[in-house]
């Protein structure tokens, strides 16, 4: 069977097409997600069948990515990329148009020299209409070719066919159509279609007026090309997505926020243990980091990380990451123990360190480091920066006593803070510990430790906890107050540039006032739920479920009695609690040296006794002038423009006045007028927009009771259980603003983006005594002690592959014109990313690494474009040189992505490096 197959293939008959490890949806999945998951298959049918895919097909998404045309087409080394779900008023014009097909430039930082051709079907993924459909239980006749039976239709089914090839090819440049002959669930006994599509090959062919044959999508897209035809071009995206008036599939863009937290998490996670796993040699024998790539990849699906699938694969996926992140867990705490032992190039042998992790720090659940120091133990962190630059930050760990200091690798006491922990994150603990563990958690601790780092690129520092004694210093308790509503005064918190004055009473708008760029701006915050319609209009009965945001309505959410205002201050950060209402909190934290707001959220249960689900979003408002206009990006990535009721491709009928203006949120959102700027950056996938002008409106959490028909056939009602009590999902997270002048916000949303998607990973371990400086590295960088990459640059992959050649991916952060310093190329030395290895080979390969780069730009198919100049010169702007053999200096033009396949000199090298 095997070789049945791979004959086939290696024929034609055969093809691979897509090639990854799923049909990844492309609104909620991140660009690094989407490139690791895509690599993973790709290189599989490298190494399998020796071939690499032409062609993308993405024929299920529900709105299409600027990122996926450019990134995940053109720079994977497709020719052309196919696709199925577009606006329905965006389709009929394009039918009118003849612009179903296009020349996609979706990056306007590298232009025609990443552009592909891409066509969306004229309805979905279907057979055309006139019946085309054979399954076993199918209505449709089938062809009766017998002349001697009473059913005897050949003539009738030809014309139906013929009659609905002419009608695709009137909306249809070229002589050349597409059917796809099949859709969801069919195919179970594919014999039948196949007996009937070798009749209509047979009898339409005999009929002469059209030509019918068996086809894939290489050669439909062989045949557009020889036509020579000029073709409309396309930019941005094609978000949002409705299928009919009413029907906005922008709810999931918030689906199942938990599994989206987790699976950005994960994502992290995987990049940093990646680089590990690469430090110390990847084990061909004992953990490795290929089942979190295998879930990850699959978590990417178009009906997974989405939210749009039935709870109990939701939980299959979340098991599967689960099942990944233990074994990754493993690789990362070998790994440091590795390094953080006495330097030897013969291996790590057997290390005694035991290194604990804590992926439930989000509910406040840290066992290792809620330990009693009354024993004269004392608890070490490693914390690992997967960042190409140095890393200032502050850390917050739960401990179970305050009497404790901080040390830092160099044995020094640093300044700390104890932050007494709300109720509300210790009811959460309380609750999914049990939920999620089947125990009850220890005695709650009884702070938060709050302390700075600082971490070398691509390395880790180490900080040592002890209890007071033994330290001589201490760290310091906050101060509290208390400020209850029916006070009319104000309060002021932030020690450094930034600061916030509140209104003790809510009456007013957060002040926000920035003393180092001159920024001041009056900011309010608050939240509302839309009801979710529940289909009683007889005109349009579509409900609100997983895939579909359909508001009935708006109401706010205001703060219940007199509910007073918590200000926690200290030298390290300063909060301000506010309990919104029974099931809403909020903390607004502001950190020492830093210039951005922190506010971290807790919703739910969202409460459904009324029989109504909810859809609970936050706004943020200010005071700018932004006309409509605001900014969000395509899979963390670019940032497009949006302008609310309007589409650039066709005249907008605006019927659904909020769902149809909300956009996927990866990275962030941000608005501006003539003189400000304000960003906000999000640690999940959520939607989001601005309805009003001056604010940006964030969808939190969805509780829907009814299902909105597009396929899950279950609605979006997410429960938790401890024993025989189900309460609705709560959700935590975090969500960061800050306002900076025109132009300037670029630089924060850039570097703290990417601190957001690659934070801190915390190993801990207890140590008896104070040996462990004198017996362990305390500091540790990958790369060369004088260097790191550029403010504009970060590795998103370093990665040993299974035959121990190293893949290397570089990313530009910037867009052209986004930064007046940071957009423009830079260059990254290769030497100094890798100080002790000896470079022997550089092969540049495509985005997906399964081919090489110079081969693929000689196959690649180049597309005319209606309107623009045969010369070719536009696709010369925008990339980096090739790389010297010897001075091995990788340029980066802004956006680009490029990839390596690195060979070293010496296989035995396993490591070495300086204490």
């Amino acid at each position: 069977m095997q070789h049945e197959v791979k004959q086939l293939v290696g024929s034609g008959q055969l093809e691979f097409i897509n090639g990854g490890m799923c049909m990844h949806d492309e609104a909620v999945t991140h660009y690094i997600d989407m490139i690791d998951q895509t690599t993973l298959g790709h290189r599989f049918i490298k190494n399998e069948f020796g071939v690499t895919p032409r062609i993308g097909w993405q024929i299920d998404p529900f709105g299409h990515s600027a990122v996926q045309a450019y990134l995940l087409g053109s720079e994977v080394g497709f020719d052309s990329f196919f696709y199925g779900r577009i606006d329905y008023q965006d389709r009929a014009k394009r039918k009118n148009e003849k612009s179903l097909e296009v020349v996609w430039q979706g990056s306007r930082s590298l232009g025609s020299s990443a552009q592909i051709f891409a066509g969306a079907f004229p309805e979905n993924y279907e057979p055309p209409p006139g019946g085309f459909y054979f399954e076993v239980n199918d209505k449709y006749p089938i062809i009766q070719d017998n002349i001697k039976l009473f059913d005897y239709n050949v003539q009738d089914r030809v014309n139906d066919f013929v009659a609905a090839a002419i009608s695709q090819a009137n909306i249809t440049r070229t002589n050349h159509i597409m059917w796809t002959m099949g859709t969801d669930f069919k195919y179970q006994y594919a014999r039948t279609w196949f007996r009937q599509l070798d009749k209509f090959i047979h009898y339409v062919n005999m009929d002469g007026r059209v030509n019918a044959l068996y086809s894939t999508p290489s050669i439909y897209t062989d045949a557009k090309y020889a036509s020579n035809e000029s073709w409309p071009l396309k930019t941005d995206d094609f978000f949002p997505y409705a299928d009919r008036a009413h029907a906005y599939w922008t709810g999931y863009f918030s689906s199942r926020p938990a599994l989206k937290r987790y699976v950005k998490v994960m994502s992290g996670y995987y990049l940093a243990a990646r680089q590990l796993e690469f430090y110390i040699g990847r084990s061909e024998t004992g953990h490795n980091t290929d089942s979190l790539a295998d879930a990850l990849a699959i978590a990417q699906h178009h009906d997974a990380v989405t939210g749009t699938e039935k709870q109990h694969v939701a939980n299959d996926y979340a098991k599967r990451l689960a099942i990944g992140y233990t074994e990754a867990e493993e690789v990362v705490a070998t790994a440091l123990a590795c390094l953080v032992d006495s330097p030897s190039d013969n291996g790590c042998g057997r290390s005694t360190t035991r290194f604990q992790q804590c992926p439930l720090l989000n509910i406040s659940y840290c066992p290792a480091s809620e330990i009693d120091f009354s024993n004269g133990k004392n608890l070490v962190i490693v914390i690992y920066n997967s960042l190409g630059w140095k890393r200032e930050d502050i850390i917050r760990i739960p401990v179970a006593n305050g009497d404790v200091t901080v040390f830092n690798s160099e044995g020094k006491i640093i300044e700390s803070q104890l932050v007494p922990p709300a109720d509300a994150f210790m009811d959460l603990r309380d609750y999914y510990v049990r939920a999620y563990l089947g125990r009850n958690p220890m005695v709650p601790p009884k702070y938060w430790l709050a302390f700075p780092v600082s971490v070398p690129p691509l390395g880790f520092s180490t900080y040592t906890i002890s209890s007071v004694k033994r330290g001589g210093g201490h760290s310091i308790r906050s101060s509290i107050q208390t400020f209850e509503s029916s006070d009319k005064s104000t309060v002021e918190v932030g020690q450094g540039n930034l600061k916030l004055i509140f209104s003790s009473d809510k009456s007013k708008p957060i002040n926000y006032i920035n003393n180092k760029s001159l920024v001041e701006e009056s900011v309010e915050q608050s939240y509302s739920f839309y009801p979710a319609y529940n289909g009683t209009n007889d005109k349009a009965p579509q409900n609100a479920g997983a895939y579909i945001f359909r508001p009935n309505g708006t109401f706010f959410i205001k703060s219940e009695g007199q509910v007073p205002l918590t200000v926690m201050r200290g030298p390290i950060l300063d909060e301000v609690h506010q309990k919104i209402n029974e099931w809403i909190y909020q903390v607004t934290r502001l950190y020492k040296g830093k210039e951005h707001v922190e506010v971290e959220f807790i919703v739910g249960p969202i409460p459904v006794d009324d029989g109504l689900g909810k859809e609970v979003v936050t706004h943020i408002t200010t005071t700018l002038e932004t006309n409509k206009t605001f900014y969000t990006d395509s899979n963390g990535r670019d940032f497009i423009k949006r302008i609310r009721d309007y589409r650039t491709d066709w005249d907008l009928e605006v019927n659904e006045p909020v769902a149809g203006n909300y956009y996927p949120i990866n990275l962030g959102i941000y608005m501006q007028d003539v003189k400000k700027e304000f960003s906000l950056l999000v640690d999940r996938a959520l939607g989001g927009s601005s309805i009003v002008d001056g604010e940006v409106e964030l969808m939190l959490h969805r509780r829907l009771l009814l299902d909105d028909s597009r396929g899950v056939a279950e609605a979006l009602n997410e429960t938790d259980c401890v024993l025989d009590e189900c309460k609705g999902l709560t959700i935590q997270g975090k969500y960061y603003f800050r306002i900076d002048p025109i132009g300037d916000g670029a630089k924060w949303r850039r570097t703290f983006g990417q601190e957001i998607y690659s934070p801190p990973l915390l190993a801990f371990t207890e140590e008896d005594g104070d040996s462990w400086r004198n017996s362990h590295v305390t500091t540790f960088s990958g790369i060369d002690s004088s260097y790191c990459l550029p403010d504009n640059v970060a590795i998103i992959t370093l990665q040993e592959l299974d035959d121990g050649k190293i893949l290397l991916r570089l990313a530009h952060l910037y867009q052209l014109g986004e930064d007046n310093d940071l957009s423009k190329p830079t260059n990254v030395e290769l030497k100094k990313l890798f100080p002790r290895k000896k470079i022997g080979k550089v092969t540049e390969t495509s985005l997906s690494a399964n081919q090489e780069r110079t081969e693929m730009e000689k196959r690649r198919l180049v597309w005319k474009v209606e309107g623009s100049s045969s010369s070719g010169e536009e696709s010369k702007l925008a990339r980096g040189r090739p790389v010297d053999p010897k001075e091995l200096v990788v340029e980066l033009a802004p956006m680009e992505i490029r990839t390596f396949v690195i060979d070293f000199d010496h296989k035995s090298y396993r490591r070495a490096f300086d204490a």
